[in-house]
């Protein structure tokens, strides 16, 4: 999968980028047809501890989802926003495909 990540206000390091990589690899095992993942970090000006906000857009055939979390370190962040891509990549997967252009004699 490609996985895109842009930091805004800030610079991120290698260890961070490389957290978000592996923790959207591990998507793979969920739903096998993700096509690429885009990850926004940005520092919310804030009083809050919370000022850590990941954004991650998963792009996978006729869909996206958009998830946004806001935690107190990067990673917290990320890992909660791959947990709530992880539920909706199983709710994809056990739904029902349409099939169109049936006919039943």
């Amino acid at each position: 999968m490609k996985v895109t990540t842009q930091s805004v206000n800030f610079t991120a390091d290698g260890k961070l980028l490389d957290f978000a990589q592996k923790r959207l690899d591990k998507l793979d095992l969920f739903y096998d047809r993700v096509i690429q993942a885009e990850v926004f970090l940005k520092l919310v000006n804030s009083s809050a501890k919370e000022n850590k906000a990941a954004e991650i857009k998963l792009h996978v055939p006729k869909d996206t989802f958009i998830v946004k979390k806001q935690c107190k370190s990067f990673e917290e962040a990320i890992d909660s926003a791959c947990s709530s891509l992880e539920r909706k990549l199983v709710k994809k997967k056990s739904k029902p495909k349409v099939q169109t252009g049936l006919k039943f004699l």
